[in-house]
């Protein structure tokens, strides 16, 4: 199994000073957290994009291409691009751009989108939210796996034997579909074959397993072959030498983050217990010792059979020594032993 981590790049104040870093100095963290996870042995960075001003990231294929130049190994993805509001050719010529300059470690993973600000930014009708997800799928793909590409669709101008320029140095840019709980999202990338990323943030993983189920059900009734089928795991994590210590030095920093994205809805702040309770051995929220974190994402692999792991630490103005620390423990005590037990768990389902 690949084991990663991702951000958001959320400008949010510490609840322990009241300070919000500057979106340069959240950019030099981001950068730096990669460079550690490269250097520690990780397998997937990833960087999200949004279009407010309590983020700092609203344009991941630059982020991702300073990461680039200061990282040897590790895949650089996009978690996630929104879709429905990019030109799928712009968007192509991005991540190959940036597959050229990592060589070859570009991916996408796109999604519909948490927040709307983007479509009237860009001129988009929000009406056509499914729509332009969809043919915006269609149409990335037919460039991943073409050099000039004919095209027409609803919502763009036609292609009329396009170049699609330049091409990447993989044979073709890994694409996944981010979902949060659609199964209409789940069929849609079965249908298409693309990879699957599932954004579990909390409650009872179980929850997710029909979105895996039709993904693969409607993948292999569209013609694709179970071995090309990828399915990730992303959610919340932090990692302490022990689970107290753990949920002690996460707390304010997620339950900051909660109340500062809820605060249009009302919500009043999380309290200890609740948190203690989301964050149970039974639930999506990984957050402890990494034996027990180790315990979770197994758990979940018996659940879905994923092949990737990506993990969300710095959110809620949690300091970067912090996070730092999380990524060394993700790094040398969980990945290790995730990875020796699914790869023995994929030998016996083999000689079955």
């Amino acid at each position: 199994m690949e084991i990663g981590i991702y951000t958001l790049g959320d400008l949010v104040p510490n609840p322990q000073t009241g300070k919000i870093i500057c979106a340069s100095e959240r950019l030099k963290e981001i950068i730096e957290a990669a460079k550690l996870a490269d250097e520690a042995g990780l397998d997937v960075f990833g960087v999200g994009e949004h279009h407010r001003l309590d983020y700092a990231v609203s344009a991941p294929p630059v982020v991702l291409s300073a990461i680039s130049q200061v990282t040897r190994r590790i895949k650089l993805a996009s978690t996630t691009t929104v879709l429905g509001t990019v030109d799928p050719v712009r968007l192509y010529e991005d991540f190959a751009t940036l597959d050229l300059v990592s060589s070859g470690r570009a991916e996408v993973i796109a999604g519909r989108g948490a927040f709307i600000e983007s479509f009237s930014l860009f001129g988009y009708d929000l009406d056509d939210y499914d729509g332009l997800f969809e043919e915006n799928i269609d149409l990335f793909l037919k460039l991943n796996a073409n050099e000039k590409v004919t095209w027409n669709g609803q919502f763009r101008t036609p292609l009329v034997e396009a170049e699609i320029a330049p091409r990447p140095f993989q044979k073709r840019i890994p694409f996944w579909v981010g979902v949060g709980g659609s199964p209409e999202s789940s069929e849609r990338a079965g249908k298409f074959g693309t990879g699957l990323t599932m954004a579990i943030l909390g409650g009872d993983p179980k929850r997710f397993k029909p979105l895996v189920d039709v993904y693969r059900q409607t993948a292999m009734e569209s013609g694709h072959t179970l071995e090309d089928l990828k399915v990730a795991v992303t959610g919340h994590a932090f990692i302490g030498e022990t689970t107290q210590q753990a949920k002690d030095d996460y707390y304010p920093y997620y339950a900051n983050y909660r109340e500062f994205f809820s605060r249009e809805q009302g919500r009043e702040k999380m309290s200890r217990a609740e948190f203690d309770q989301l964050s149970g051995p039974d639930t999506a929220l990984f957050v402890g010792s990494p034996q027990q974190i180790i315990e979770k994402i197994l758990s979940q692999y018996e659940l879905f059979g994923h092949q990737r792991y990506i993990a969300q630490m710095d959110i809620g103005g949690i300091p970067f020594k912090k996070v730092a620390e999380s990524i060394e423990l993700l790094a040398t005590k969980v990945a290790p032993v995730v990875r020796r037990e699914t790869k023995k768990s994929m030998m016996a389902s083999n000689q079955l």
